[in-house]
C-alpha cells in the first residue's frame, strides 16, 4: 500500500515535469522589458506616458541608427541605408511605426542620426537585430562610404542588449546552477543516486512553479521580466535542495537507528515537517512583503518567488521521501549508512556520528564568551564598508555587462551630437503656461534644445502652431548629458521644479524621468519594506520556538550578517569590479533574500537545539543540536551559496550583484554565525534564551 501511494505520487510529479518543462521555453512570451510599466500609476512619469498616447496614437520605441566616420559625411551618404530601413519588416511586419526622421547631420560632420520609430507590433530584440543586419548588410554592398561605423542604439537598442543579455537565464543560468549542486551533493554524500533524485526533486518543484507563474502572467495578475525568472529558477533549486537535505540527514539517522526504509521514511518527515514549515514560512512571509512595494516589478517577485518556495516544500515533502521510500539504503550508495551502537550521553553520541563537529561544538561550548565578542567585532567592521555602497542607481548604458552596440551607440551620439538626442524629455504643461515654459527650458542649465511639438510631431513655429490637446501643449526637450546619466537626471528634477512653478498640474516625462521615478520609488520601498519583513519573520520564529529572546537574538544576528555581506560587497564593487554603482532595488533584495533565508538555517539549529535542550538540558542540548546539524546545515549553506553564484553567469550588472551579496551572505551565515555566533550566545544567555518558554522554567544546565 506505501508502495503504491509512492508510484502515485511520483507519476503526479513526472506529469508535472512533462507540462512544466515545455512551458519554461515559453516563459518569455509572456515577459515585458518596459520600464515604465513597473512605475506606480502615481508617478510622474507614469502620468506622462498617458498624456504622450493622447498626442500620439503611436505607442513606438524609438530606435536611433548612428553613422559615425572619420571623413566628413552628408544626408546624402545614408539614402541607401534610409530606404532598407523605411522598408525592414520582422515577421512580415513592418518595423517602422510612422516616419524615419532623419538623417541629421552633426554640427563637425562626422555623424548622421536617424531615429526610427518601432513599432509595438513587433518584438522589439528581433526588430532591432532587423535594423543591425540592414546596416551591417549596406556596409558589406558597399552602399555607405567607406570607413562608416554604424550602431543601431537608443530606447529600443537598449531594450534588445538587455533582452539578449537574459537569454541566458533560459539555459546556461539553470545549467550552471544544476551542475553546481550535482558536483556538491556527490562531494558531500558520495553517493550517485542520492544527487539525482534531489535534483529531480528540485527540478519538479521549478517545473511546477514555472506553470503557475506563466498562468499568473498570461492572465495579467502579475508583470514579469527576466531578472524575477532568473531570480525565482535560482531560489527554487537552491531551497528545494536544502529542504531535501534535511529530509536526507533525518532519514539516514533513522536508517543508523535500524529502522526499515518506509518506517525512515516515515519518522525523517515527522521530524523534518516542522522545522522545514517554519522556514518556508519565513521566506515566503518575507517575500509576499514585497506586495507592498510601489514599484510593479517588486510587487509581482512576491508572488513569483513566494510560489516556488511553496513548491519548493510540496517536492521536498512528497516526492523525495517517495524516492527515498523505494531506494531505502541504495539512495546513499556505496558509502551506506551501517546501523549505529547504543550510545550514552551527548559526548559520545557526538564523537561517534560526527566527530568534526562535536569538536567544534565542544570548543565553542568552552570558549563562548570570547567566541560571540570577537565575532560580532569582526562582523561589525564589516558593516563599515556599507557607507561605500552607492545604491542610487546606475546609467541604462552600464546594465549590460561585456558588449553592448546601444552603449558604444550612445558614446558615439555623445561624441558628435547632444548626448540626449534621440531619447528626448517630454513636457506636458497647460496651454497658458505653454511660452513661459519654453522660455524658461530653452535657458536651463543642461538643456540642449526645446520646442513645442506641432502636429506632425515636428517643432511648432511661424507656420505650424503647437498642437493643443484637452488644454495641453507638448514640449519636447533635448538634454545636453546621457540620457541615463546622474547629470541628465538632475536636469529632470529641475525642470519639474520650472514648469510646476508655472503650472502645478504638468507633467514631465521620458526615459530620463522613468529612471528617475524608478529610484525614487525603489529608495522609498527600502525604508518601508524592510521593517515588515524584520518584524513578520520575528513574529513566526516567535511562535516556532515559544520564546521572546531566541527570536530576538535570531533575527539581530541575522541583520547583523546581512550589514556584513552588504559592506564586504560594497568594498568588492567599487574596489575590485569597479562598477559604477548599484540599482536602488539592491540593498532590499538582498536583505529579504539573505534575512529570510539566514534565518532559514538557524531554524534549522534552533529547532533541533529545542529538542535536545528538552532532552539534555540547556548546554549539552546546544552543543549536541550544533553537533548533528553542523554538516547538513553547512552542506545547504554552500549549495545555496553555489546557485545563488549562478546569477553571475548571467551579464547583467544587478543579477551579478544580487548573486554576489547572497552567496557570499548565506556563506556567512553558515559558516559564521550558525556555527559560531549564535550557539556561543545561546550558551552564554543559558536558559534565558527561552525565556518565558517551558524550556526556561525547566531550565538546567545539562
Amino acid at each position: 500500500m506505501r508502495g503504491l501511494i509512492a508510484l502515485t505520487v511520483v507519476a503526479v510529479w513526472l506529469a508535472v515535469m512533462a507540462v512544466g518543462g515545455p512551458t519554461f521555453g515559453r516563459i518569455g512570451e509572456v515577459q515585458t522589458t518596459d520600464r515604465t510599466t513597473f512605475l506606480p500609476d502615481s508617478a510622474e512619469a507614469t502620468r506622462a506616458v498617458e498624456w504622450q498616447s493622447r498626442f500620439s496614437a503611436s505607442d513606438a520605441t524609438p530606435a536611433v541608427v548612428v553613422l559615425e566616420a572619420e571623413a566628413e559625411l552628408s544626408p546624402q551618404d545614408a539614402a541607401p541605408l534610409l530606404g532598407d530601413l523605411r522598408s525592414a519588416e520582422v515577421g512580415g511586419r513592418s518595423v517602422v511605426d510612422g516616419t524615419v526622421v532623419g538623417p541629421l547631420p552633426s554640427d563637425d560632420g562626422r555623424a548622421l542620426e536617424l531615429v526610427v520609430p518601432v513599432s509595438s507590433g513587433v518584438d522589439v530584440e528581433a526588430a532591432v537585430e532587423e535594423l543591425r543586419d540592414l546596416g551591417a548588410a549596406a556596409l558589406e554592398r558597399g552602399d555607405l562610404a567607406e570607413g562608416v561605423t554604424v550602431y543601431v542604439t537608443g530606447p529600443a537598442g537598449f531594450a534588445a542588449d538587455l533582452t539578449e543579455a537574459f537569454g541566458g537565464i533560459d539555459g546556461v543560468l539553470l545549467v550552471v546552477a544544476l551542475l553546481a549542486v550535482l558536483v556538491i551533493l556527490v562531494v558531500v554524500y558520495r553517493s550517485v543516486l542520492l544527487p539525482v533524485s534531489v535534483l529531480l526533486t528540485a527540478v519538479a518543484a521549478l517545473c511546477a512553479a514555472i506553470v503557475v507563474v506563466y498562468q499568473m502572467a498570461s492572465a495579467g495578475v502579475i508583470r514579469i521580466d527576466g531578472q524575477s525568472q532568473g531570480i525565482l529558477s535560482i531560489l527554487v533549486i537552491g531551497a528545494a535542495t536544502d529542504y531535501c537535505l534535511l529530509i536526507v540527514a533525518r532519514f539516514r539517522e533513522a536508517l543508523s537507528e535500524g529502522l526499515d526504509r518506509w518506517g525512515a521514511v516515515r519518522q525523517a518527515w515527522r521530524r523534518s515537517v516542522e522545522p522545514i514549515l517554519a522556514s518556508a514560512g519565513t521566506v515566503v512571509v518575507g517575500l509576499l512583503c514585497l506586495m507592498f512595494s510601489d514599484l510593479n516589478s517588486n510587487q509581482a517577485l512576491g508572488p513569483i518567488a513566494a510560489s516556488g518556495i511553496v513548491f519548493s516544500v510540496l517536492a521536498a515533502m512528497t516526492l523525495l521521501p517517495a524516492l527515498l521510500g523505494f531506494l531505502g539504503r541504495a539512495a546513499f550508495w556505496p558509502v551506506m549508512p551501517k546501523q549505529l551502537p547504543t550510545r550514552t550521553g551527548p559526548e559520545a553520541e557526538g564523537r561517534a556520528g560526527y566527530p568534526f563537529w562535536s569538536a567544534i561544538a565542544r570548543w565553542v561550548r568552552r570558549r563562548h564568551r570570547p567566541v560571540w565578542i570577537v565575532t560580532t567585532i569582526a562582523l561589525a567592521l564589516g558593516c563599515l564598508g556599507v557607507a561605500q555602497l552607492q545604491a542610487s542607481g546606475v546609467p541604462e548604458s552600464s546594465l549590460v555587462l561585456g558588449p553592448s552596440e546601444a552603449r558604444d551607440g550612445q558614446e558615439a551620439i555623445a561624441r558628435h551630437f547632444d548626448a540626449g538626442s534621440g531619447s528626448p524629455t517630454q513636457i506636458y504643461i497647460d496651454q497658458a503656461s505653454a511660452d513661459d515654459a519654453l522660455d524658461a527650458v530653452g535657458v536651463s542649465p543642461g538643456v540642449a534644445s526645446a520646442y513645442a511639438t506641432a502636429d506632425d510631431g515636428g517643432p511648432a513655429g511661424p507656420r505650424a502652431e503647437p498642437r493643443v490637446v484637452d488644454g495641453r501643449v507638448q514640449i519636447s526637450v533635448t538634454l545636453a548629458d546621457p540620457p541615463d546619466s546622474a547629470a541628465a537626471e538632475q536636469t529632470v528634477v529641475e525642470l519639474r521644479s520650472t514648469v510646476h512653478a508655472l503650472d502645478a498640474g504638468s507633467v514631465v516625462g521620458g526615459p530620463t524621468a522613468t529612471a528617475l521615478d524608478q529610484q525614487a520609488t525603489a529608495q522609498d520601498d527600502v525604508r518601508k519594506i524592510i521593517p515588515l519583513v524584520l518584524a513578520a519573520i520575528l513574529l513566526i520564529l516567535m511562535l516556532l520556538l515559544r520564546s521572546i529572546v531566541a527570536p530576538v537574538v535570531l533575527v539581530a544576528t541575522t541583520v547583523l550578517s546581512y550589514g556584513t555581506a552588504m559592506g564586504v560587497s560594497a568594498l568588492v564593487f567599487n574596489g575590485l569590479f569597479e562598477f559604477p554603482g548599484a540599482d536602488p532595488t539592491v540593498p532590499l533584495f538582498g536583505f529579504t533574500f539573505l534575512v529570510a533565508l539566514g534565518v532559514d538555517y538557524n531554524i534549522f539549529l534552533m529547532s533541533r537545539a529545542r529538542e535536545e535542550v528538552a532532552r539534555l538540558g540547556v548546554h549539552d542540548g546546544m552543543t549536541r543540536a550544533l553537533t548533528v546539524t553542523g554538516g547538513v546545515i553547512t552542506s545547504a549553506g554552500v549549495v545555496l551559496a553555489a546557485t545563488f553564484a549562478a546569477l553571475t553567469v548571467v551579464p547583467i550588472m544587478f543579477m551579478v550583484q544580487l548573486g554576489f551579496i547572497v552567496a557570499f551572505g548565506v556563506l556567512l551565515d553558515t559558516l559564521v554565525v550558525r556555527t559560531l555566533l549564535v550557539p556561543a550566545l545561546a550558551h552564554d544567555l543559558g536558559r534565558w534564551l527561552w525565556w518565558p518558554s517551558v524550556l526556561f522554567r525547566r531550565g538546567r544546565p545539562g
